[in-house]
């Protein structure tokens, strides 16, 4: 990296931020384990059997992309903590802020897909369009893939056209990145073009998401308070699916939302490289990342079968 390329700033060397760096990293790594197991599992699954749920190639999708993404933000965040003057647009990190666009974009709609699957699968509403909506859900998978693809890859490119714009502008101008904090245009392209932009293609998902999540968790509460009026026999067990089932669901949208809000919040600015608030925040917001993947394996009955035998094995061959 050249000297041009570096902003004087603080250096996140302090004892408290190599170890939020530190937590941050282990998080990385056990959702990079988690979601390389999921992906493994239902990939083996599909290329054995030749056929895979519409349900599980939606988690697959989202598996696949968050295990990549996990590498991207290893990354991304290595190169900021050897080099925490670096330019924020400099090639490098567009290079890599390019990948994290496109599979952060990616995951928020798999997720977000992959709710509206359950939704209209597993919640119980007479609504016919809801009855025609279960017939039909199915038979949209690959749609819902290509358009996650799809819109991913235009706000994307519609985000590094503006990082781009940025740099040259820096380039041209050859001001000192110091100065750039001041430079209108600058600022401008942050306000009012990546800013909204990103929300929007944040924030649309996350709307379609929080609505399916509450028409399920309504409709499962309906049925575990039936299921709970007898305590005996197939209702008990029938109690305990659901309330398993809602504890699932509740845990993956206070994580989905927690990840949306950690989002919008570090597109503010107030999370600067290299200061201590900026590995605070990396820390807790893939602590969130790193918890789902857990209770994926868990509340999934293949998966969970899976790790049972591996995990079975493996004290057998001790």
């Amino acid at each position: 990296m050249s000297g041009d390329d570096m902003v004087p700033g603080p250096l996140a060397t302090d004892t408290k931020a190599i170890i939020l760096a530190v937590i941050f990293f282990l998080s990385c790594l056990v959702a990079v384990v988690g979601n390389g197991f999921i992906t493994a599992v239902l990939s083996t699954e599909w290329l054995l059997r030749r056929t895979l749920p519409p349900c599980d190639k939606l988690l697959l999708s989202l598996g696949a992309s968050r295990f990549c993404l996990q590498w991207v933000v290893m990354g991304k965040n290595i190169y900021i903590f050897l080099y925490p003057m670096a330019f924020p647009y400099n090639p490098v990190l567009q290079f890599l802020g390019f990948q994290w666009d496109f599979l952060n974009a990616a995951t928020l709609w798999f997720s977000t897909w992959l709710s509206v699957f359950y939704c209209v699968k597993i919640a119980t509403f007479a609504h016919p369009v809801f009855l025609w909506l279960k017939r039909k859900l199915s038979t949209w998978v690959p749609w819902m893939f290509l358009s996650s693809v799809g819109l991913s890859s235009l706000s994307t490119i519609l985000l590094f056209i503006g990082n781009q714009k940025i740099y040259q502008n820096y380039v041209r101008t050859g001001l000192r990145p110091w100065n750039m904090t001041r430079n209108s245009i600058m600022s401008s392209y942050e306000k009012f073009y990546l800013f909204p932009l990103k929300v929007i293609t944040w924030t649309v998902p996350t709307v379609v998401f929080l609505i399916c999540m509450v028409l399920l968790i309504t409709s499962l509460g309906r049925h575990t308070k039936k299921a709970f009026l007898t305590v005996s026999g197939f209702r008990e067990l029938g109690a305990q699916v659901h309330v398993k089932a809602l504890l699932a669901l509740v845990s993956f949208a206070i994580l989905f939302v927690s990840y949306f809000l950690s989002l919008v919040l570090s597109t503010t600015g107030i999370f600067q490289f290299g200061e201590l608030r900026y590995w605070m925040w990396q820390a807790a917001i893939y602590l969130c990342t790193a918890v789902h993947p857990i209770i994926l394996l868990l509340s999934h009955p293949r998966l969970r079968a899976v790790l049972e035998r591996g995990c079975s094995s493996r004290c057998v061959a001790s």
